[in-house]
This record gives structure tokens, sequence and C-alpha cells, in this order.
């Protein structure tokens, strides 16, 4: 009998976002200006922002992760994040969670950032 806490086989480790409701890009723009203040790169695309799910009620639900679980900010960085989309216009509410699976590594990060990081 399997573990009922294991994912299924093939099944994503990162849920898909909710990428075709109209809040979704506002959202994404909320969360790039969100930034771990030891790295010059908005959280997005570092790769932090896992997942966006938006309910047909407009409810917010991001899942994250940091570079790192020492992380000095862990605690704030959650809270950065709900302050950045909550004020957008249709948002009834948000809920931001901090999940260490899968672990984040530095290919998560865009091109962008690993180019203004001198990592390209």
């Amino acid at each position: 009998m399997s573990d009922p806490q294991e994912p299924l086989e093939g099944a994503p480790l990162i849920a898909p976002s909710t990428t075709d409701h109209p809040l979704y890009d506002a959202v994404v723009e909320a969360c790039r200006t969100v930034y771990d203040p030891e790295i010059p790169v908005n959280i997005y695309d570092l790769g932090l922002i896992y997942t966006i799910d938006i309910s047909p009620e407009s409810e917010v639900k991001v899942v994250m992760t940091l570079t790192a679980p020492g992380c000095p900010v862990a605690g704030d960085m959650p809270g950065w994040v709900a302050d950045a989309v909550e004020p957008l216009d249709g948002v009834k509410q948000v809920d931001v969670a901090l999940t260490w699976e899968p672990p984040w590594g530095m290919d998560m990060m865009s091109d962008e950032a690993r180019l203004e990081l001198g990592f390209m």
C-alpha cells in the first residue's frame, strides 16, 4: 500500500497555475514587485513562485518557496507577496503558502534572472 502523502507517479511536483484567469497577469506583475533583500532580482523571475491558483470567485492562492530554509526573511516574504497581490482590483482574498517541495534550484530562474546575476 502506498503512502497517501506521496504524489502519484507522473503527477507534477508543482501544481499548474490558473493562467487563463483574467487576473493572472496582474498577479504575476504584483509578484514581480517583491524582491529578496539579498538578491537583486524579483522573486517571480527567481523561480520562487511555484503556483498561482485563482478561483472563479477571484480568490488567489500563491504557493512559493525560498532559496533556502534558513533564509532570514522566511517569516516575512509570504506577507510581502500577500501585500503586493491583495490591493489588485478584483482580488477577493489572498492566501500565500510556503513550501519546501520541490526544493528551489538555480535552474528555476528565468533567463532574465540568470543574466542579471551573471550566470549567462
